[in-house]
């Protein structure tokens, strides 16, 4: 849903849902973008820029630098030197992507939302489950779309599991192994990496928060948390090894790994059914191809990988010698995502990650904080 276009009243059928009736010739949706660091530059420009029916119009960055890549990059945006200078121009734009720190997010998106104007958030979309409920419910308030950008519900092999889970090859799902690990054995330093529990850094709320909201579209609600927070690297100041072990209440066990400090990484997924199983090993390409400059609307193959990396179904058997069959993995589409976003607003189409999920997946990492504390498991 999207606020009102000029002309538009009361009694205009579209002011329920917000969308936009636009003629096949209408100008695209302006798109103001606050932030132009790695999430800014790497993932939302080019796929705004990517999306047919989206145009990116702002950048907001204070830092010199960063402006002048957005215009190297996109020669036609405006950079704007601060959140309060794009919102000046509300009236200019369709909507607001914020991929500022996590700390910004909640500030930011209810000042946009104030202003009138839809609002793409990076994840986590706030600290709290709460802050989460709030912003959503002033979405709501003001008839304006409030969508998360969870870009992992798009990876290739989260598309070919719920592929092979919607055609029961697995049979009935008893455990869930899912792992974001890494091996970089010195601080980065950082936000993301800052011990002040202000930044909502960390690998909880980082790689966790994917791994949780994975978890909860496949296999649901969740009854109790269980959780480990190690700070394992010198000079850490935040959680670089984390373990979260989810019962949900369909019965599915979910143990999910984020690891900054892993010198032989596991699998992506082991999923074991009553059936069979799925091991798929390495990482979606569509990040690595972004940082190295590819674009979707202009790269061929997007999102495919070759067949030595595909992984494998099969019972009993090992798949690191041949076990199983080879399941092709689907092409992975971050582009869906921004789709989705511009048919929400022109035409009244879903949003493809409400503000309602992603508190629900806050909830968990609140719950896994806990436990890691506490050292106990905690019941929702």
């Amino acid at each position: 849903m999207t606020g009102r276009t000029p002309g538009e009243t009361d009694s205009d059928p579209t002011a329920e849902t917000g969308a936009r009736t636009r003629g096949p010739a209408a100008a695209p949706l302006r798109v103001g973008l606050i932030g132009y660091g790695l999430a800014g530059s790497v993932f939302h420009a080019p796929l705004i820029a990517a999306t047919e029916g989206l145009v990116l119009d702002s950048v907001v960055t204070s830092a010199p630098e960063r402006g002048e890549q957005a215009r190297a990059e996109f020669p036609d945006v405006h950079v704007v030197a601060t959140p309060d200078g794009l919102l000046a121009r509300a009236d200019e734009l369709d909507l607001v992507v914020i991929a500022s720190p996590n700390k910004t997010h909640v500030p930011l998106a209810t000042a946009a939302l104030k202003a009138g104007l839809p609002v793409v958030v990076d994840k986590p979309v706030a600290g709290t489950a709460a802050e989460a409920r709030e912003l959503a419910a002033l979405a709501e308030e003001r008839g304006l779309l409030l969508s998360v950008f969870q870009n992992r519900r798009w990876d290739n092999d989260f598309l070919t599991l719920r592929k092979l889970l919607d055609g029961g090859e697995l049979g009935d799902v008893r455990r869930f192994e899912s792992r974001f690990e890494r091996w970089r054995p010195l601080p980065k330093g950082g936000w993301r990496e800052s011990g002040d529990p202000a930044e909502i850094g960390g690998l909880l709320y980082d790689l966790g928060s994917h791994l949780v909201d994975q978890a909860l579209v496949l296999f649901g609600p969740v009854a109790s948390v269980y959780a480990e927070a190690d700070i394992r690297r010198p000079g850490a100041e935040t959680d670089d090894d984390t373990f979260i072990a989810l019962t949900h209440t369909s019965g599915v066990r979910s143990h999910l790994y984020a690891s900054a400090t892993t010198p032989q990484l596991g699998p992506r997924f082991r999923v074991l059914g009553s059936a069979a199983g799925y091991v798929k090993y390495g990482l979606d390409p569509q990040e690595a191809a972004l940082r190295e400059g590819g674009r979707p609307d202009g790269t061929p193959g997007w999102g495919t990988e070759p067949e030595e990396l595909w992984g494998r179904v099969g019972a009993g058997e090992s798949p690191l010698t041949g076990g199983g069959r080879p399941e092709r993995t689907l092409p992975g589409d971050y582009p869906a995502y921004y789709a989705a976003v511009a048919r929400a607003l022109i035409d009244g189409g879903a949003n493809p990650v409400p503000a309602a999920e992603a508190a629900a997946a806050l909830e968990v990492l609140e719950a896994a904080r806990r436990s890691a504390r506490d050292k106990v498991a905690v019941t929702l």
